[in-house]
């Protein structure tokens, strides 16, 4: 089966479907949420730099047509720090 491959709209940076998060804006309610649902959807890396970056400069709400809610940012964060903590554990 031939892979899946997305870009990052912070970083740019092409690579399997599996290695970003996927934020999606539901179809038809316009709710924008984290991984599920079936709509229009953007992909970031999980990364301090991207994240940031696409908060900054409103990188998801362009991506996605829509405004961004301030708790996805956070859930953004809180995820990125417990992957952090896992990682630093692992090691």
């Amino acid at each position: 089966m031939k892979p899946n491959y997305r870009r990052c709209i912070s970083c740019r940076k092409v690579g399997l479907k599996q290695e970003f998060w996927r934020i999606v804006r539901v179809f038809p309610s316009g709710q924008v949420q984290l991984d599920e649902g079936m709509g229009r959807s953007a992909y970031i890396c999980p990364n301090q730099s991207c994240v940031a970056a696409a908060q900054k400069k409103n990188k998801l709400g362009r991506a996605l047509q829509a405004s961004v809610p301030e708790p996805l940012y956070q859930l953004l964060w809180q995820r990125l720090s417990q992957e952090n903590n896992q990682n630093s554990t692992d090691n």
